[in-house]
């Protein structure tokens, strides 16, 4: 067996990790404290493409998170960063919120509904007929189709939210199109987070919630992965899938030594 690398930056996923519907998880402050005291860098990350990394970095700092921004990965940021490396200064129609529009329009993307070189979907509560129509009728006029994440559905209070997955499968069941979706379980995105901080992967850890997302995601970009066990996925739901975490813990906590 191949010997492991000491883990010298760590990525971890935001929801079901480090806090639940709003909640801090038990341990998520100190592991934060530990990793901004050891120097060693170190991303957040989320699906979500509704919000700023700043929008995210004030809400974790309510809850007692202190984020810094450069600190916080969005798969907004990771579609920004994709289009550019593909097409500079390209065009695109946007569904979605600030957090997607902001990350373009940073990237040099311009956003437009006439002859746009991308449909771009992204997270938003306000999806609304007449945009998915448009966006429908620029992918058969030749768009390319791009989704922010493939979550078929978000949390809330209430329950089960549907999310850019789903409206993902209503444009492609019109259109016959597929998107390439950039968020996790891509390991596009990671890798992406992973050049930001100036990371590598043999020798950083990913920590998710999520077997399907999180861990495969971690897995398939070569890094350590950690499941802890306070958010989507539970102990009895990991010999379902045919691959392993690294480690699987009860939650954050566990991993504050390690740091």
């Amino acid at each position: 067996m191949t010997e492991r690398k000491p883990i010298d930056s760590w990525l971890t996923d935001m929801d079901g990790v480090l806090m639940h519907e709003g909640v801090p998880v038990p341990g998520a402050d100190a592991f934060i404290k530990k990793l901004r005291d050891s120097g060693k860098p170190f991303l957040v990350l989320t699906n979500n493409s509704m919000y700023t990394a700043r929008d995210l970095h004030a809400r974790l700092n309510r809850i007692g998170l202190d984020v810094p921004v450069a600190n916080i990965w969005t798969s907004a940021l990771a579609t920004a960063k994709f289009l550019d490396s593909q097409h500079p200064g390209g065009t695109a129609y946007v569904i979605g919120e600030a957090g997607l529009t902001t990350a373009l329009h940073d990237a040099g993307c311009v956003m437009t509904d006439q002859d746009p070189d991308f449909v771009i979907l992204g997270e938003t509560r306000t999806y609304s007929f007449e945009a998915l129509t448009k966006a429908i009728r620029l992918i058969d006029a030749g768009a390319r189709f791009i989704a922010t994440n493939p979550d078929n559905t978000g949390p809330s209070p209430q329950g089960a939210l549907p999310a850019t997955g789903s409206v993902a499968a209503l444009i492609t069941k019109a259109t016959g199109k597929e998107p390439y979706f950039v968020g996790k379980p891509n390991p596009l995105m990671m890798r992406t987070g992973l050049n930001v901080i100036g990371a590598h992967s043999e020798t950083s850890a990913m920590i998710g919630d999520r077997m399907d997302t999180d861990v495969l995601a971690g897995l398939e970009a070569g890094m350590q992965t950690f499941l802890v066990l306070t958010g989507l996925t539970k102990a009895g739901d990991v010999d379902r899938f045919p691959f392993r975490p690294t480690r699987t813990v009860d939650s954050i906590a566990d991993l504050v030594d390690l740091v």
